[in-house]
């Protein structure tokens, strides 16, 4: 039997998939058989080196609700068993039900999904028995070469012999909720009327569950069939205009909802307002009263501004640098860690200790937390959503992205404006947003280039990590005015496609 080699770092620059900030993404044409068997296996392999696994024992794999995820979860599964470890199959679920399950039991997990990004694509997440893996372990699988069978796969990368995935176990969804069911209690949402924006997202059923089992009276909306690219940081102008129609039809406290795998939430005000990630994060944090909180340079400075916080550690964007921000406050001795991100999928650092009962540590995005820690904020402190929101510093931040943009032209753009030479760099700045914007403040390089300035105006350009897109981030003292110069950026950037 002749066998062939694949080094996982090769493969990666010909299959075109990617490491992202959130684990390996690529178009599902791309996505072959072969790439995820390969990717998998080197994972394992990887983890065998560093001793977390000993060649025996248990590895889970969870999916969303994308036509294409199926497929890659038995090409994982192929390569889980061929490792000689024993696949479990835990189904479609959110990717922090599958995590917390990999916690609980201390076992790698394999959630295969494409988050939030359109359905042509796909991706996989990995997760060590101690939570996701960080940038270098990423290092370390690359440098995997992985050995098998020539007849295993066809000329197109995919498996020539049927592989079936074992039934599917609920372990990891009723843990899931259990977690949020025992540490808040069955009543706590008693009288709020919630709608739950279903739409494709994995999490659809188990939200409606949690927030039930609550005791809130929810309204399931808006189910689809079909694949819909929720993506929390650019939310489409037909949910925006959803979301205020049915806050106004059913005279909800709240409509809630989550991305494709449930990881990054959607929550809006009593009229139907969806709360930016960021100022979600914030309202949070508070409810938890953290004392340290770990968030990406993408998010507004309401966070700072708020004075809610002794210590505010800022992040390259990505939960992996997210993660060892939060490690670096514990480290400082930090009593109550959390993070989030600008997408508003919310980290929890520490187990957290409240009137006797414990919720223990979730170091990776989560969005059921944020309805829920919202919804009680507001309960506890006899004020609607947006009487929350209200009281907070009022820095308003927009994004959006241009889709198809080649990720080397933008980050070629941005080099052009960050060579490191802060005089030159001001003036290449000034030449092209000076005439909107003013004189330059500040610059921070932590991840693509964010701008500030005299007038405390923020405009943040990054090239997205796990798609050919390129986001902008813009933060103002008025909403309207932080939408307007978003789409003053995006012209600009626009005309940025072409050398």
């Amino acid at each position: 039997m002749t066998e062939k080699t694949d080094r996982l770092e090769t493969l990666m620059g010909k299959s075109s998939v990617q490491f992202g900030t959130s684990g390996a993404r690529g178009l599902v044409k791309d996505m072959t058989d072969e790439v995820c068997y390969v990717y998998t296996a080197a994972f394992i392999q990887y983890l065998e080196d560093v001793g977390e696994l000993s060649g025996k024992g248990t590895i889970a794999i969870g999916g969303d609700l994308r036509p294409s995820t199926d497929r890659i979860m038995r090409a994982v599964a192929k390569a889980v068993a061929d490792r000689m470890y024993t696949p479990e199959n835990c189904g479609t679920l959110p990717t922090p039900a599958l995590a917390y399950h990999g916690l609980i039991h201390k076992i790698p997990t394999v959630m295969v999904t494409g988050s939030h990004i359109p359905v042509e694509r796909n991706g996989i997440k990995y997760t060590k028995k101690e939570g996701e893996i960080l940038k270098h372990d990423e290092i370390g699988m690359k440098r995997q070469s992985v050995t098998f069978p020539r007849r295993l796969f066809d000329d197109q990368g995919m498996l020539t012999d049927e592989v079936e995935l074992p039934p599917p176990r609920n372990d990891a969804v009723d843990a899931y909720i259990n977690r949020y069911v025992h540490f808040f209690g069955n009543d706590c949402l008693s009288g709020k009327k919630i709608g739950v924006y279903q739409h494709s997202a994995v999490g659809r059923e188990l939200m409606v569950t949690i927030l039930s089992r609550l005791g809130a009276d929810v309204t399931p909306l808006g189910f689809s069939d079909t694949f819909i690219p929720v993506d929390t940081e650019a939310i489409r102008p037909e949910d925006v205009e959803s979301g205020t129609m049915w806050a106004g039809k059913h005279e909800f406290d709240a409509v809630v909802s989550t991305d494709g795998d449930s990881d990054r939430p959607l929550i809006s005000d009593e009229c139907g307002r969806w709360l930016r990630g960021d100022l979600a994060g914030i309202l949070c944090a508070d409810y938890f009263d953290a004392d340290a909180v770990v968030t990406t340079v993408s998010c507004n400075t309401a966070v700072e501004k708020s004075g809610l916080f002794e210590t505010v550690i800022r992040t390259k964007i990505g939960s992996p640098f997210v993660i060892e921000g939060m490690q670096r406050a514990r480290a400082m001795g930090a009593r109550c860690v959390v993070g989030y991100e600008a997408n508003g999928g919310f980290l929890i650092g520490s187990d957290i200790d409240r009137n006797g009962k414990i919720l223990k540590a979730l170091p990776t995005r989560d969005a059921v937390v944020v309805h829920i820690a919202i919804l009680l904020l507001a309960t506890e402190r006899k004020r609607t959503i947006s009487e929350l929101a209200s009281g907070l510093p009022q820095r308003y931040t927009v994004s959006n992205r241009l889709k198809d943009f080649p990720t080397e032209r933008s980050k070629a753009k941005i080099a052009e404006l960050s060579t490191g030479d802060e005089k030159k760099d001001a003036k290449a700045i000034e030449d092209v947003f000076g005439p909107q914007f003013g004189k330059v403040a500040g610059v921070n390089a932590t991840d693509g280039l964010r701008i500030t300035f005299d007038n405390d105006e923020n405009i943040h350009l990054r090239p997205s990590g796990n798609a050919p897109e390129f986001r902008c981030y813009t933060e103002a003292d008025t909403e309207s005015r932080a939408g307007e110069i978003n789409n003053i950026c995006m012209d600009i950037m626009d005309t940025w496609r072409k050398p």
